[in-house]
């Protein structure tokens, strides 16, 4: 386990609110009940952070067979759908809702090229919004893979997700469960798969990034 280097700068303000709102509290001479209710809050806010920005160590052997799933959280929906972005055609729908005490960490479903890419800015609606696939602040990832199975999986902003981080581009050659980016906070992530694909969880399974199989193609 490790802290994720996203969580650094929200780590460093943290650490600076404890260190001032102690020190004054000192300074002052707050009572004694003050004192333990700032160091509690103080262990809580630490407690936090570090929960949000953890980041297990995690050794994937590729299988070109199978999608791993990209997020920790819970399969929220598994419907034939139309996906009108970049395939324009029906897709199975596979969406897995982060909870804030997830893993925020977000991972290959598959190894490949990344085809497609575009990041799209918009609304923070619930992640269980029926049009927060749609309207939400977003990113659109396609995979290639060398049999030619294209994936597409999307981050999706949330109420409380207000940023999404990514660290791929069209034309990178990605590995299955290797990080392509982070949303702080929880929020969603949905994959749309070839007609066809087995999809070996059901809805309201707990799923685990880079671990979970998903679907195998």
């Amino acid at each position: 386990m490790k802290f994720h280097k996203e969580g650094y700068t929200s780590l460093a303000i943290v650490v600076l609110f404890v260190f001032v709102i102690n020190a004054l509290a000192d300074y002052y001479d707050a009572s004694v009940y003050l004192k333990w209710f700032l160091y509690a809050l103080s262990a809580f806010l630490l407690i936090a952070i570090l929960q949000f920005f953890r980041s297990p160590i995690k050794r994937v052997t590729p299988d070109e067979g199978i999608v791993l799933c990209p997020a920790d959280g819970k399969v929220v929906v598994i419907e034939e759908t139309e996906e009108t972005e970049y395939f324009q055609d029906r897709r199975i729908q596979v969406s897995i809702f982060m909870s804030p005490i997830n893993v925020h960490v977000n991972r290959n479903p598959i190894s490949g090229i990344v085809s497609y890419f575009k990041y799209h800015p918009g609304k923070f609606l619930v992640a269980w919004h029926p049009k927060s696939s749609t309207d939400n602040e977003r990113t659109t990832v396609v995979v290639k893979t060398q049999s030619n199975v294209e994936v597409l999986f999307r981050q999706i902003a949330g109420a409380m997700a207000r940023r999404i981080v990514w660290y791929v581009k069209e034309n990178d050659a990605v590995t299955q469960g290797a990080e392509f980016g982070f949303i702080k906070f929880g929020s969603r992530v949905d994959l749309f798969l070839p007609l066809g694909t087995e999809v070996t969880v059901n809805i309201g399974d707990k799923v685990v990034g880079g671990k979970t199989v998903i679907a195998k193609i």
